[in-house]
């Protein structure tokens, strides 16, 4: 964990402010202003990417992609550009949770990869990169969302040691940990067989 250095207010207040843009479902917001239907009535029900690639738009699954990984990156860019490391990584992890439970949807949000890829190439951008590319590579040969989710969420903490990031290894296993139990329907699919692949409905 980085030196705590931003006083407690402050840090309430971005933790606030964060955890609201996390909140934000761009999924639905995407896909109601392009007439794609009710993104919850779709495929697994679910705000993200994955689900709104279901809707057969390729334009709203990559604007969703987008702005997920946008409001990760943006908490974290600023609270670092106002306060500093120990915001930045509060920042983070709570536009992540904004993410995963947005209080406008009754806390039942999305599964978090997008934004965990966004937050991540803003704290650390080789971090983020690696994990994006490990990402790519699972997705391109086993075409399944979710497991190259899984592998690439998991591969966090490794790049962090391995870029010498120790600062960071506690918020990537927490946001490791809330992905594994976000996916736990998708992890006994993949262990029935029963897993979609990309583009299926």
């Amino acid at each position: 964990m980085p030196i705590i250095e931003t006083s407690q207010s402050m840090l309430i207040l971005v933790g606030l402010l964060s955890y609201l843009l996390g909140s934000v479902p761009f999924g639905l917001v995407v896909t109601r202003m392009m007439n794609l239907g009710n993104l919850r009535d779709i495929g697994s029900g679910n705000i993200g990417t994955t689900n709104v690639l279901r809707t057969g738009s390729k334009k709203a699954a990559a604007l969703t992609l987008l702005f997920d990984a946008g409001k990760g990156a943006v908490a974290v860019l600023i609270a670092r550009a106002v306060f500093g490391e120990d915001a930045a990584q509060l920042a983070g992890l709570c536009a992540f949770l904004g993410h995963l439970f947005p209080i406008w949807l009754r806390f039942k949000g999305g599964k978090g990869v997008a934004t965990f890829l966004g937050l991540m190439l803003a704290l650390n951008f080789w971090v983020g990169l690696l994990c994006c590319a490990t990402w790519l590579i699972i997705a391109g040969g086993l075409r399944i969302s979710s497991m190259a989710a899984l592998i690439s969420v998991a591969s966090a903490p490794l790049w962090m040691f391995m870029r010498f990031e120790g600062q960071m290894l506690m918020l990537g296993l927490i946001l490791t940990i809330l992905v594994y139990i976000k996916h736990a329907p998708n992890i006994r699919r993949l262990k029935n067989g029963t897993e979609p692949k990309i583009g299926e409905k």
